[in-house]
């Protein structure tokens, strides 16, 4: 519902862009879907920054989970734009980037090359083998319910690595899956509303400066 309501607005603002003019009615009324929109980045995005760290993590009290929330600065989030790896590591861009990937309806890259991380820090050839297992009924086999988008042979040659799984399975397709968000989801990110929003810097801050 959240990810209809994002495209639902990002049609509206944009077609009131072309067929509006700068009426103080239509003004008021972009102002206010952009508000809108912020909103529902910014209770998507604590849905993931929540769910980010590992279980481990997560007890070591309310201190670190606090710590999760800290907002970056506006130089922080524009070092995102100078290359994809400086935003997948940045804990407060990956949850971003996540929920712009949901809002897209694509999340499934993603959550697949995290997936993909994870195998490849794997030492135990038992649970390397039921990681395989798993990442492939959930991101490669035939209408699997986060079905990546990769070709039938690079499908076929993971359905035979995994009878025995090394952490290079998923290699090709990280590499594909790495490629395809990089050319096309991380440009548009950078554009969205809510990343151009992180890297304006504070009002207040900026008129105090001023003075």
């Amino acid at each position: 519902m959240q990810s209809a309501m994002f495209l639902a607005v990002h049609h509206d603002c944009g077609s009131m862009d072309k067929s509006s003019g700068s009426s103080p009615k239509s003004e008021e009324k972009r102002e206010k879907m952009k508000r809108t929109l912020l909103k529902d980045w910014k209770a998507r995005l604590s849905y993931f920054l929540q769910n980010s760290s590992s279980p481990e993590k997560s007890k070591t009290g309310k201190k670190s989970k606090q710590q999760t929330f800290i907002r970056p600065s506006p130089e922080e989030a524009q070092l995102w734009s100078e290359a994809f790896d400086e935003l997948l590591a940045s804990k407060y861009g990956l949850a971003a980037f996540r929920a712009f990937l949901k809002s897209e309806f694509c999340e499934e890259n993603i959550e697949f090359w995290l997936a993909c991380e994870d195998f490849k820090k794997t030492k135990s050839p038992q649970k390397l083998s039921s990681k395989a297992k798993k990442i492939y009924t959930d991101f490669i086999e035939k209408e699997a319910p986060k079905e990546i988008n990769i070709d039938f042979q690079t499908k076929t040659l993971i359905a035979q690595n995994i009878q025995e799984a090394t952490s290079g399975c998923f290699a090709t397709a990280q590499k594909r899956v790495y490629s395809l968000m990089e050319n096309n989801s991380y440009p548009r990110f950078l554009e969205s509303a809510f990343y151009q929003d992180l890297c304006k810097k504070p009002q207040i801050a900026a008129e105090a400066h001023a003075t």
